[in-house]
């Protein structure tokens, strides 16, 4: 017993150093950022700025017409465009498509559900140049609307499958008393189903929200213009003409990672409930 106090002492303590070695990325991140551009070097990296400035953000955001270094405001703005209906319709589909195969099983569910899980392990590499050309056929290749679609569909799977586990867990009890007071196949999803739906939908949100807004892959893709392309593809691009301020692209790192970094903050106790709900029956 006296030995206990001891190992969990060295258990937090490797947990502790494990944490520090995962937060270097961000220190030099944030550091590097608050300076100006002359403080910015190898040597430098590790040290703190000399003094705080905020310009390096100002001109990650709005650009410098200058050097010929262009903003993150416009791309920014298409993320935003991109996630909130790529999320909203996914998480939708996906919750109805797990509904249906959780709780009113048919004659080939099964198999059903197993291809559409299959959707989850193709390469997004290898279905790219099918993709574009349905796109243009479309006529939404280039176009945010376009990318829209293309993660409404890749996110199916992982969203139907989130909510088909988590419905399994409501009792069918409830399902039958719906029933009987006459409410159809849909009104038992409204009514009974969607209320008892929060945990599972704040892990598929946040999910998808991460999966689409740090994205690069299809973007790049899908979107050849600059003033479609969402904020992942615009980082790669944020550089001057002649000469590479690493402390803006730094700040622009940063300002694209944000809104991932917020969803995790205000939701990140609810995702780990939202994992943990239906595991336990009874």
């Amino acid at each position: 017993m006296r030995r206990r106090p001891l190992f969990w002492f060295f258990v937090y303590l490797a947990l502790s150093l494990l944490a520090v070695f995962y937060l270097v990325p961000i220190y030099v991140l944030v550091v590097n950022a608050l300076k100006d551009y002359r403080e910015v070097s190898v040597e430098a990296m590790w040290r703190l700025p000399e003094h705080l400035s905020l310009a390096s953000f100002a001109k990650a955001w709005f650009g410098d017409p200058g050097t010929g270094m262009t903003g993150l405001g416009q791309n920014f703005m298409n993320s935003v465009k991109l996630v909130v209906p790529a999320v909203f319709l996914s998480v939708l589909l996906g919750s109805i498509n797990g509904y249906v195969l959780a709780q009113w099983r048919f004659r080939g569910s099964e198999t059903l559900f197993f291809l559409l899980l299959f959707g989850m392990f193709i390469p997004y590499q290898s279905i790219l140049i099918p993709l574009v050309k349905v796109l243009m056929a479309l006529h939404l290749y280039g176009t945010i609307p376009g990318l829209v679609l293309t993660h409404v569909v890749y996110g199916i799977p992982i969203t139907t499958l989130i909510f088909r586990n988590y419905y399994a867990q409501i009792p069918r009890e409830l399902v039958d008393a719906a029933q009987i007071d006459g409410a159809a196949v849909m009104g038992v999803y409204r009514y009974v189903i969607l209320p008892l739906s929060a945990p599972g939908t704040v892990v598929a949100v946040i999910w998808q929200f991460t999966q689409i807004w740090n994205d690069f892959l299809f973007g790049v893709v899908i979107t050849n213009k600059p003033d479609v392309q969402p904020i992942t593809v615009a980082l790669n691009n944020l550089a001057g003409s002649f000469i590479v301020e690493w402390n803006v692209q730094m700040a622009g790192a940063l300002l694209a990672a944000l809104p991932t970094l917020l969803v995790y903050v205000l939701m990140g106790r609810y995702f780990i409930r939202g994992l943990l709900a239906g595991s336990v029956k009874g």
